[in-house]
């Protein structure tokens, strides 16, 4: 029996092997696809574990090959996915299962099959679409001993382009991928690559543009210097999650290391990569869920915490969240990682981010002040108390945003840009020297690393000591204020610690909580 292009068909008890990858997280668990065709009346079983879009492929694949001038076998088709014990899911497996079906029909070469795996889902017509973990499969493949190619959907060109170069094979269609295992010396057009079209805009958002706030914005670089977290509290209108937005654009660009973190959990989300090389900025809505928040679902995935990894998360409206869903944040912000555990799995994600949290002073909001306030006393307790101590222990900063004088907006005052520039120079300069000092970002020291690289003088220890029983300073919050301090110093270019590092990072713990 031929094919339409003249190629015999092999006999009906022939079989073939193709490898693929699973999705699990961010993992990529290698999966070997096994087609039998044992002859006898027509019928496609999948076996292994296979989900519904899994199962839901022996019609793509059958269209699919019949569309491009291929046969299928007329008999009976068994294909096999191992391990057997791993769930698999998603149309990922569909160019794996043709390629397999097409080779034990004789249709491909086996000899060729073992120097590539394969990942797409197919259209009816051949085409090969997107699907996510596409860069998580492909460092996962180049990190093993062999040599195989890893051929995907050129429409994740988005991610192959921080994959290693020549361990990938971008295609379109499956006319292609049978054109590459037929002709050795078949080389595919280079896949276009991503434009990050959004960099312009996420550029021009200067820190400049925020009228007044001088002390909002002081806070913000000492943030920014030292990777340390943010609560800025003041009435709706006075520029909180303006001065949040700008965060992200005072950070230093990503290392290629850092980028290709982010750009693995972006890859395993599903999302696109508009900003490759930029820190993300993700700003969850107050009504998401404690899994929208930390990751989950049926099948893992990372959530905004993770999409948030070497960039900034920001919570607008921190009271209005739901306790439940900021208790979850504790655990990441100290280990800089979250592990979602379920019955069927355990994943575990990357969630090195700096949280920006913005709030109004009472439930009111507008219409209160420090004159006139609608709210009473309890009503502010309850608003206030949804945010619990151990949480706002563990954000290093906390600052007022005061209303903006009616002076300054007339005038429409703002920062030159040379003084956005020296800010942004001086952001820089210091992550250099704690990064050549200690390795890694001060809010990444631990209690003891503090306290040796502060060195404090008596003057210094006679305010901490104050600190201590004035604001009921913590063990984790009095090594934060040691942080910051080290943090205001390393801005201002001083080697040592002294009283007047000491103090502003004091001035950052100057908001108390009742029940704190």
């Amino acid at each position: 029996m031929n094919d339409p292009d003249g190629h015999t068909l092999k006999s009906a008890t022939e079989k073939s092997l193709t490898r693929t990858r699973a999705q699990a997280g961010m993992d990529t668990p290698a999966v070997t696809v096994e087609t039998h065709l044992p002859g006898g009346l027509p019928a496609f079983t999948l076996v292994g574990l296979p989900e519904t879009a899994v199962r839901e492929s022996r019609d793509r694949v059958k269209s699919a090959i019949d569309n491009c001038g291929l046969s299928f076998p007329n008999g009976k088709v068994v294909v096999n996915l191992a391990p057997a014990d791993l769930a698999k899911e998603g149309a990922r497996l569909d160019l794996a299962i043709a390629v397999s079906i097409l080779a034990a029909t004789g249709q491909l070469p086996h000899r060729v099959l073992e120097g590539f795996e394969f990942l797409g889902e197919l259209g009816l017509s051949g085409e090969l679409r997107p699907i996510r973990g596409c860069l998580c499969a492909a460092l996962a493949s180049a990190t093993e001993v062999h040599e195989r190619r890893l051929v995907l959907p050129s429409a994740n060109a988005g991610e192959l382009a921080m994959a290693p170069p020549g361990r990938v094979v971008p295609l379109a269609h499956l006319r292609e991928v049978v054109r590459l295992l037929r002709e050795p010396g078949y080389r595919p057009a280079a896949a276009p690559s991503a434009k990050p079209a959004a960099n312009a805009e996420r550029e021009s958002r200067s820190l400049a543009e925020v009228i007044g706030q001088p002390g909002a914005k002081r806070a913000l670089a000492v943030a920014a210097a030292g990777g340390h977290h943010l609560l800025m509290t003041g009435p709706p209108g006075t520029g909180k999650t303006m001065l949040a937005r700008r965060l992200a654009g005072l950070l230093p660009a990503l290392t290629e290391a850092e980028a290709r973190e982010a750009a693995l959990v972006y890859s395993a989300a599903g999302l696109p990569l508009e900003y490759p090389f930029v820190p993300p900025f993700r700003d969850p809505h107050h009504t998401a869920s404690g899994p929208a928040l930390v990751g989950g679902g049926g099948h893992p995935q990372p959530g905004e915490i993770s999409l948030a990894h070497r960039g900034v998360l920001f919570l607008d409206e921190l009271p209005l969240f739901k306790p439940s869903v900021l208790e979850v944040l504790r655990e990441p912000l100290e280990t800089r990682s979250i592990t979602i555990a379920r019955a069927r799995y355990r994943a575990r994600f990357p969630a090195s981010f700096q949280l920006v949290a913005a709030m109004n002073p009472c439930p009111a909001g507008r219409v209160c002040s420090e004159s006139a306030c609608r709210c009473t006393p309890e009503q502010v307790r309850r608003y206030r108390a949804r945010i619990s101590g151990p949480l706002l222990d563990r954000i290093d900063l906390h600052v007022a945003v005061p209303p903006i004088p009616k002076a300054l907006l007339l005038a429409g005052a703002r920062d030159s840009s040379s003084g956005v520039d020296q800010t942004k120079a001086a952001i820089a300069g210091a992550r250099r020297v704690q990064l050549s000092r200690q390795g890694r970002l001060n809010v990444d020291l631990t209690g003891a690393d503090a306290t040796r690289l502060t060195s404090l003088n008596t003057e210094s220890r006679r305010l901490l000591a104050n600190a201590v029983d004035r604001f009921q300073l913590s063990a984790r919050g009095f090594h934060r204020v040691l942080k910051v301090a080290r943090t205001v110093a390393d801005i201002e270019g001083h080697v040592d610690v002294g009283p007047p590092h000491v103090a502003e990072a004091l001035s950052y713990r100057s908001v108390t909580w009742e029940g704190e």
